[in-house]
């Protein structure tokens, strides 16, 4: 539990940074043409900034109905400025990676017993981003099927 603290802890610390990088990892990609267009900078790295963090207060408090409430609003968000789904999905994969790549930079472990800490750690992530996936996906088809939902934020529809 102690590595999984240091690490949130970590991430906290670096999240603006994490997210200036998702940023720039966004704008450089040819799989996100209409996110780019479409979604101001400022609305990205805000997002991004928010997840890295608050990541802590989901992976050590697991209070899926925060999680659940704020991707469908993503989702739908996104759906009202009519990017497609598949670069919503992948602009949440960039973020996972990103996180990845930071966790392995700057991970030391020095005892045997630290390495189930972060694979529990890595764990837990996977389960944030794979939710984070199904509720942005659930907010968008939700905006798509009721316009009204892109403008105010999904209903809490239980899933």
């Amino acid at each position: 539990m102690m590595m999984l603290y240091r690490l949130v802890r970590l991430i906290e610390t670096h999240s603006q940074a994490l997210a200036a990088s998702v940023l720039e990892q966004v704008r450089n990609s040819k799989l996100t043409q209409d996110f780019q267009q479409k979604v101001p900078p400022e609305d990205l790295n805000e997002r991004v900034y928010e997840v890295y963090r608050h990541l802590g207060e989901w992976l050590m408090g697991k209070d899926e109905h925060q999680l659940e409430q704020r991707y469908l609003q993503i989702g739908a968000r996104r759906a009202s400025q009519q990017v497609p789904m598949s670069e919503v999905i992948w602009v949440i994969v960039l973020t996972k990676d990103n996180l990845w790549e930071f966790i392995k930079k700057e991970s030391v472990l020095e005892h045997p017993v630290e390495v189930f800490g972060e694979l529990e750690m890595l764990q837990l992530l996977e389960q944030f981003f794979d939710r984070a996936i199904y509720y942005a996906s659930v907010g968008y088809e939700q905006a798509v099927a009721d316009p009204a939902l892109g403008q105010t934020g999904a209903s809490s529809k239980k899933v």
